[in-house]
């Protein structure tokens, strides 16, 4: 076979997504063929849309079955069930990819590929900013943009390990969600400064940035960490300075940046973990949508619009 379908920019079609014959993928040593059985849309992916040239493959996340093993004899063999992901390099939206295997792990049998399909970039995301954060034991966290798939994990993991958690959403109509995903409390709407009740925060994750970040910094404990990991509500923001040194003092602001991490760790060993921690009941992907690949336009404008709680996944087979 020396073609394929896969998602391509196409600045005439709806929400300029097509589904477009491509070349094959031509993998590395070092790459496996997947046959791609689910993919999960991500605000990085997805944002980029509107910017790009016609031809660019979007797509991060992907789960599936292995068609042909990397030639290194490195990661899963032929025939395996696996989810990974592309990562910086993109085009995961297609019927077959080629991922380095370092990016690649196994998939417990008790795992859907939907739920796969959801871990990669949101899951190992969560993983590790609160590896950043530490030791959680009885410690009061308070987590931003709660109610998408990123904050479902991040509450979820938080919660599991022992810690207090906070969670704020922008609509009432997701407080439950988020509830049953671990938070003790859910605060609701755009101001932030309402979690001021619950607090103060040994530590904050946050996916807004922009004015909710600067609302949500003076609630930290001194010597508090909030690690910063998207920018939905803006770019930038004012700081009150004097309100931190006064009032709190010796605050640590971290940006985690996904990508970045994967340049010092293999994502193989995270994402064996969250699948074993999903096989095992203690993880549970919050999936909003599912629906099929050739609806991509359409489901790619519901999660622009934030018409979607959790995750949105695609199937490419019947």
């Amino acid at each position: 076979m020396t073609s394929i379908k896969a998602v391509v920019v196409d600045p005439d079609a709806p929400g300029r997504l097509a589904i477009s014959e491509v070349e094959a993928p031509e993998p590395t040593p070092c790459e496996a063929v997947v046959r791609v059985h689910t993919t999960s849309l991500n605000l990085g992916d997805v944002y980029r849309i509107p910017y790009v040239e016609a031809g660019w493959r979007p797509g991060w996340d992907l789960a599936g079955v292995v068609e042909r093993a990397a030639a290194d004899g490195s990661g899963p063999g032929e025939g395996a069930r696996v989810l990974g992901l592309r990562g910086s390099r993109f085009g995961a939206w297609g019927e077959t990819v080629a991922v380095p295997t370092e990016w690649l792990a196994e998939l417990p049998a008790e795992v859907s590929f939907a739920q796969a399909a959801t871990l990669p970039t949101c899951g190992l995301t969560a993983l590790y900013a609160l590896e950043r954060a530490g030791f959680l034991l009885n410690r009061t966290v308070l987590v931003t943009g709660a109610s998408g798939g990123l904050g479902h994990f991040v509450t979820q993991l938080a919660a599991r390990s022992g810690a207090y958690v906070v969670a704020g959403v922008r609509r009432p109509e997701r407080a439950d969600a988020v509830r049953e995903s671990g938070a003790t409390e859910v605060v609701v709407g755009e101001d932030l400064t309402a979690a001021r009740e619950f607090g103060p925060y040994d530590v904050i994750v946050d996916q807004l940035g922009g004015e909710p970040l600067a609302q949500v910094l003076p609630l930290l404990v001194p010597g508090g960490l909030a690690v910063t990991l998207g920018i939905s509500a803006g770019t930038e923001t004012k700081l009150n300075l004097a309100q931190l040194f006064a009032g709190v003092g010796g605050v640590e602001l971290a940006q985690l940046v996904l990508f970045t991490e994967l340049e010092r760790r293999r994502a193989a060993a995270g994402l064996a973990a969250l699948a074993r921690m999903v096989a095992e009941d203690r993880l549970r992907p919050a999936i909003g949508v599912e629906a099929s690949w050739t609806e991509i336009g359409k489901v790619a404008q519901q999660f622009v619009d934030r018409g979607i709680a959790g995750k949105a996944v695609l199937h490419f087979t019947p």
